[in-house]
């Protein structure tokens, strides 16, 4: 080893060097590394995310110079009348300087990247100028004058002499960010300076705007930043020779160095031999220190992912998606002392140190070993993991998070002891939510690897029943990282399974899941969706004479309609106790379906029927198992016979109305559905498509055929469960009919039932609360294609919806909550 470095010989902390190495000048150069060649382009995440801010940022200029034009003119006319009163000697000289220096300036950076052999970087930094000055002359010489007004003229100001974009500006900002001028502050401040009096006096000479100076920077960095991210930015990652010059800065004298193969979301690693302290070399094969290599521009690599799940999971410890290298480099130091310092076992932190400036390397103590994941089943036996929870209680004791306890990041040496690596995420002073994920994420990973059986007994001697009991609420697919959650894909029941040794340890410790989730993804498909609906719906019902419709209305067809809105949750309860053979009270089934309609306002109107009609049944007696596959019976019965009856009734309306010729089965959707049919089939002959098909249709129909003999032996049940079907499709069809005749529209039955079947099956599809946005404009664009007029057919929909889905909100409120008091549901 190094000088100054000190072995460990105990199992606890070890001891952190008291005396660092003396850097010795020019070690690390000429070591030979074995690692595959470095690519000469990358694609950089962070130029694709700030080509896209760029984008927004111009977005937004031209909203604001659309919608606030005045304001933008004001500003531009105090900037005017200030700048009048200034000297005209400097406003001269500010004229002349930036005239020149605005492309002095770039020159000389570029000759200068030139000497240092960056010759490529200069090139694609050319390149972005020639768009950037292509596309101006574009937009001012030929898009403004050929298509006079919209949002590009509202950029220009003062007459045909000034430009929506600023045609000298742009090109330079464009060069200027495709070059890259970080860790240059003279010389981005001199660029910099010279944009800003070339900006000033565009402005004086009214030949350019606020506005239009703001798109001019946005629009250059658009163009410099997807430059370079579509050529490519010569890759800046040191090589392994520079890194072993870092090395020798620490005081290190390496000999050889490998590169070691990682994982892709993990940073780059060598293996490095080095000196003993006498000076001579070590054997071939022997290596002392691990040294990873955090590299500036992988900072932003998984942005995305990291923002996402900070907004989604609720955290009692504010934490960053995006950290500077400078940051990385300073929580993986002190997270990796802070673990030695509670006495959990772990690679020694050697020392860190800056690789030019586009890199940090941190060289720990090697650790001849093999990941968790890559021991064979028969050697990771109970002294192993109890081993691996003992070191893992010590990380609890100090208050550390790990963060990513997955089976990589458990390393065992060849003398069988565990050691805990990869501890760039880790949190120090955590949180009691923290410790608790770190504990359902490392019961996760260890079941994974053996058993939920193995994984809680090695565990509860070491934690404590009652510290796995508090972990059962955690016990979420949410909570752990992406690679255990792709992993429980193979094993869904393995969270359910450890929760159940626990409860057999510990059985008081039964407790609800802790709501991680500040939202779900459904929640935002829901707001899209009814963003959406209302682009569609509130266009149509601003052209529509509301109050005159109303004046005009019938509504005693109204009150038709509400007494089939009502005989619709007979019909339902009919339906549910049709497939179901235990016996079933049908009032009390009745108040089940009413309050669904109110369970429907928070969830998709499918689900929510399912999900309160299996907690009924199960509440009535039946065990889970029957009791979905009742549920379970009832849908399928019902997909089956609105299919039918949409096929049946869309030929018939196709056949015997001209009105109604829109709706009907053409040549063309005989093609298309055949073709569905054809792709579908060859879908299926794809192994993993074919499972993904099999087993969702498993879990959503699992027991149905058994379910649907035992209905069968009843012709009674048989009866009353498709008379309930049909019965149910009948009064939504006549509460539709007498919303259209209220207000003196009139169409053929079978067309309203079309309508119906269509519009039910896409608020069935859609992920909205109740269908809500999907289902009235399915209705609405169906309605008019059958002949109603726009104003007739909103109205009507606005009234069935009324009817269906409003009106019964507060008697659905009213009856979930006696079937709660009651225990029956």
């Amino acid at each position: 080893m190094s000088q100054g470095v000190t072995h460990d010989t105990t199992e606890g902390a070890p001891e952190i060097r008291s005396e660092a190495p003396e850097p010795r000048l020019g070690a690390g150069l000429g070591v030979p590394v074995d690692e595959p060649p470095r690519p000469d382009r990358i694609r950089r995440p962070a130029d694709a995310f700030r080509f896209v801010g760029a984008i927004l940022g111009l977005a937004a200029v031209l909203l604001l110079v659309s919608i606030a034009k005045g304001t933008t003119h004001g500003i531009q006319t105090d900037i005017v009348e200030g700048t009048a009163h200034a000297p005209r000697f400097l406003l001269t000289l500010a004229t002349l300087v930036s005239s020149f220096g605005v492309l002095a300036v770039p020159v000389a950076f570029a000759i200068e990247r030139l000497f240092h052999k960056d010759g490529v970087r200069v090139a694609i930094a050319l390149l972005a100028a020639v768009i950037a000055f292509g596309l101006t002359i574009v937009l001012d010489d030929w898009v403004v004058p050929a298509a006079p007004g919209g949002v590009l003229d509202s950029l220009i100001w003062g007459g045909t002499d000034t430009a929506p974009v600023h045609t000298d500006i742009t090109p330079v900002i464009a060069f200027v960010t495709a070059v890259g001028m970080a860790g240059r502050a003279r010389w981005q401040a001199v660029t910099w300076t010279m944009i800003g009096l070339a900006a000033l006096t565009g402005l004086t000479a009214s030949y350019a705007s606020v506005a239009a100076l703001a798109a001019t920077y946005f629009l250059g960095r658009t163009i410099g930043y997807g430059t370079l991210y579509a050529v490519g930015t010569p890759n800046p990652r040191p090589a392994g020779s520079a890194v072993m010059a870092g090395l020798g800065r620490l005081g290190f004298t390496p000999l050889r160095a490998r590169r070691v193969e990682n994982a892709a979301d993990e940073p780059r690693a060598y293996d490095v031999a080095v000196e003993h302290e006498s000076g001579h070399p070590l054997p071939t094969g022997d290596w002392q220190l691990r040294v990873n290599v955090l590299d500036r521009d992988q900072q932003t690599a998984g942005l995305l992912y990291r923002v996402w799940r900070l907004l989604r999971l609720r955290s009692a410890t504010p934490r960053r998606a995006l950290r500077s290298l400078r940051r990385s480099l300073e929580q993986e130091s002190l997270m990796a002392y802070a673990v030695h310092a509670a006495g959990a076992r772990t690679p020694r932190l050697m020392g860190t140190a800056e690789v030019g400036t586009e890199a940090a390397l941190l060289a720990y103590e090697h650790v001849p070993g093999r990941r968790l994941e890559a021991l064979p089943d028969d050697e990771i036996t109970d002294d192993l993991l109890t081993d691996v929870w003992r070191q893992f209680q010590r990380l609890q004791a100090g208050r550390l998070a790990h963060r990513r306890l997955e089976a990589e990041a458990v390393l065992v040496s060849d003398d069988g002891r565990a050691h805990l690596t990869d501890l760039r995420a880790g949190e120090t002073a955590a949180g009691d939510l923290a410790l608790r994920l770190d504990l359902a994420q490392l019961l996760a990973t260890l079941a994974l690897r053996t058993s939920a059986e193995r994984a809680v007994a090695t565990a509860s001697p070491v934690l404590g029943k009652s510290t796995l009991a508090a972990v059962v609420p955690m016990l979420q697919r949410v909570a752990l990282t992406r690679n255990t959650r792709t992993a429980l894909r193979h094993e869904k029941d393995l969270l359910t399974r450890i929760r159940e040794q626990i409860l057999r340890l510990e059985p008081e410790s039964e407790a609800p899941p802790i709501r991680l989730e500040r939202f779900r993804p459904r929640t935002i498909v829901s707001i899209v969706a009814l963003t959406f609906a209302a682009y569609i719906i509130f266009p149509q019902l601003s052209s529509v004479d509301l109050v005159k419709l109303a004046s005009s209305a019938e509504w005693w067809w109204a009150g038709i309609g509400l007494a089939a809105a009502a005989v619709t949750y007979v019909a339902a309860a009919w339906m549910l106790i049709g497939f179901v053979p235990e016996r079933l009270p049908l009032w009390r089934t009745v108040l089940v379906q009413l309050a669904a309609s109110f369970v429907k306002l928070v969830a998709p109107a499918a689900v929510a029927g399912v999900a309160l009609n299996t907690r009924y049944l199960q509440r009535s007696g039946v065990r889970p198992g029957p009791a979905v596959a009742s549920v379970g019976a009832s849908q399928l019965m019902g997909m089956v016979t609105h299919i039918l009856l949409l096929i049946m009734f869309g030929f018939i309306t196709g056949s015997t109305n001209n009105a109604t010729k829109d709706l009907a089965p053409s040549r063309m959707i005989v093609i298309v559905l055949l073709t569905l049919a054809i792709l579908a089939g060859v879908a299926l002959t794809i192994p993993k498509v074919r499972r993904f098909v099999t087993t969702r249709l498993k879990s959503m129909f699992s027991g149905v055929v058994p379910r649907l003999m035992d209905v069968l032996q009843s012709p009674k049940k048989m009866i009353m469960g498709m008379g309930g079907i049909l019965l149910l499709s009948a009064a939504f069809v006549v509460c539709l009919d007498a919303s259209i005749r209220a207000f003196g529209g009139t169409l053929p039955l079978t067309a309203v039932i079309v309508v119906f079947l269509t519009a039910n099956a896409v608020g069935s599809a859609a992920p909205t609360p109740g269908g809500l946005g999907a289902v009235e404009a399915s209705l609405t664009l169906a309605l008019t294609l059958a002949g109603l007029t726009a104003e007739t057919a909103t109205s009507a929909v606005l009234l069935y919806r009324l009817l269906t889905l409003w009106l019964p909100v507060l008697p659905g409120w009213a009856a979930f909550t006696y079937l709660q008091r009651k225990e029956a549901i």
